[in-house]
C-alpha cells in the first residue's frame, strides 16, 4: 500500500512539474527590474538594476518579459545588446528619466540604445524622458553644421522583426528615435512630445533599413517629424498626425558619398498642422551621386502649413555648403495625390530640381489648397522640371516656372 501511495506521489509530482514547464514555456519569464534593486524614487541610479534585468532576459532560452513597473527610473545611458536567445518584450509602464549631464554621454551617441536583436517588443503606456532642455540651449548646430554630438533617446540598431508600440517619448536632446540598419520593424501608437523650439529633436528617423512601418503615431516636435535618410526602402508612412514640427521629409540626402538609394516610400492618410514645411524632398547642392525614386504622397491634409509640397534640391542650411553647384541626387517616379487643406503661404507648392539631373516623371493630382493671406492667390513655382499634372488644381501646376 506504501508503495503504491510513494508512486502515486511521484507520478503526481511528475505531472505538476510537468504542468508547470508548460505554464513557464506558454507564459515565459518575467523579469521585474525591482526585483533586481531599482528604487523607482527618480532620483537613485537604477541603470545597473536594468541592466542585469535585461541580461537576464536575453539569455532566457523562454520568450520573456522585461518589466518596469509604475515609478520613475533614473537610468542611463544603458546598451540592450543582443542577439538574445528568445524574444524579449520592454514592458514600459513608468517614466524613465534621462540624466541632464551631458558629458555622461560622452561613452555614446544614444541614451537608450537597443542593438543586434531580433523579435524585439518595446511596449507599454510609460515614458522616456529625456530631460532635454538644458541640451537644446548648447545645440550649436548653426556654428558647426554637425548636431551629432547630442544623445538621441531611443536608437533602434540592427533590430529585425520587431515592433515598437503605446510608448512615449518626450523632450529629447536629439532625436526622439532612430532607426539604423533596422529590418521588418513596426512602430505604431506611440506619442511623441517636444516644444516647438527644441532643435533638432526629429520625431522618427530612418536610415539604411527596409521595410519599416510606421502607423498612428502622433508627433509634436522641433524638427521633422518623419525623416528618411539614406537607404530607407519600403517605408510605409500612415495615419501620422504632426505639428508643430518640420513636416515629413525625405533627406536631406546628398551630404555624404556613398550614400545608399532611397526606394519605394510612401506616405498617406496623414495630418500636418501649423508645420514649417508639409510633405519635402531635400537634397544639398553640390552633392555626390544618390538617388531617391518612387516616392508617394497621398490622401494627405494640410492645416495651416507653410509651403505644403515641396522638392528642394537646393537644400542648404546654415550656409554649410556651395549652392553654386547642382545636387547630383537623382530625382524620379514622384507622385503628390489628394492634398487639401490650407496653406499658411501664398506659395505652397516648390518643385526645384536639379539643373544638372533634372527630376524626371513627377505627378501631381487633385490639389486642393486654400491660401488666405494678403499676399495674393495661392501659387506654385517649379524649377528644372515640368510634372504631369492631372484632376482638379488649386494652385495651378507650375504657375511660374524657370
Amino acid at each position: 500500500m506504501v508503495s503504491k501511495n510513494n508512486r502515486l506521489m511521484a507520478e503526481a509530482t511528475c505531472l505538476l512539474i510537468f504542468l508547470f514547464s508548460v505554464i513557464r514555456i506558454a507564459h515565459g519569464a518575467d523579469f521585474n527590474i525591482k526585483n533586481f534593486g531599482a528604487k523607482a524614487n527618480g532620483k537613485s541610479d537604477d541603470t545597473q538594476a536594468m541592466s542585469n534585468a535585461w541580461k537576464a532576459a536575453c539569455m532566457s532560452t523562454d520568450p520573456s518579459t522585461i518589466l518596469i513597473p509604475n515609478g520613475k527610473y533614473m537610468v542611463g545611458p544603458l546598451t540592450f545588446q543582443g542577439p538574445c536567445k528568445a524574444p524579449v518584450n520592454v514592458q514600459v509602464q513608468g517614466n524613465v528619466l534621462a540624466p541632464t549631464d551631458l558629458n555622461i554621454f560622452k561613452s555614446q551617441n544614444g541614451w537608450m540604445v537597443f542593438q543586434n536583436i531580433d523579435r524585439l517588443m518595446v511596449s507599454g503606456t510609460g515614458t522616456f524622458d529625456g530631460q532635454g532642455s538644458l541640451a537644446w540651449s548648447q545645440n550649436n548646430c548653426a556654428k558647426t553644421g554637425t548636431c551629432n554630438s547630442l544623445p538621441i533617446n531611443l536608437a533602434f540598431t540592427s533590430i529585425t522583426n520587431s515592433k515598437i508600440q503605446d510608448i512615449s517619448s518626450l523632450n529629447s536632446k536629439l532625436f526622439h528615435m532612430n532607426i539604423l540598419n533596422c529590418k521588418n520593424v513596426t512602430l505604431q501608437h506611440i506619442i511623441i512630445r517636444a516644444p516647438e523650439e527644441s532643435l533638432n529633436t526629429d520625431g522618427i528617423h530612418i536610415g539604411r533599413s527596409s521595410r519599416i512601418n510606421i502607423t498612428g503615431v502622433d508627433i509634436k516636435t522641433g524638427d521633422d517629424c518623419v525623416s528618411l535618410g539614406d537607404g530607407s526602402q519600403q517605408i510605409n508612412i500612415e495615419n501620422v498626425t504632426c505639428g508643430p514640427g518640420h513636416g515629413i521629409s525625405v533627406g536631406s540626402l546628398g551630404k555624404y558619398h556613398d550614400e545608399q538609394p532611397v526606394m519605394g516610400v510612401t506616405v498617406r492618410n496623414c495630418t500636418l498642422t501649423s508645420t514649417m514645411f508639409g510633405v519635402r524632398v531635400k537634397t544639398w547642392p553640390n552633392s555626390p551621386s544618390g538617388v531617391a525614386s518612387y516616392l508617394d504622397f497621398e490622401d494627405i491634409v494640410m492645416n495651416n502649413v507653410s509651403t505644403c509640397l515641396l522638392i528642394d534640391q537646393e537644400y542648404c542650411p546654415y550656409a554649410q555648403c556651395n549652392a553654386e553647384v547642382p545636387s547630383r541626387v537623382k530625382i524620379s517616379n514622384v507622385s503628390f495625390k489628394n492634398i487639401r487643406g490650407t496653406s499658411a503661404t501664398k506659395q505652397a507648392v516648390k518643385i526645384i530640381c536639379s539643373r544638372s539631373i533634372p527630376c524626371q516623371n513627377v505627378q501631381i493630382s487633385d490639389i486642393s489648397l486654400q491660401y488666405n493671406g494678403k499676399d495674393g492667390p495661392i501659387t506654385s513655382v517649379c524649377k528644372n522640371v515640368k510634372p504631369s499634372a492631372f484632376g482638379k488644381l488649386n494652385p495651378p501646376a507650375c504657375a511660374n516656372y524657370n
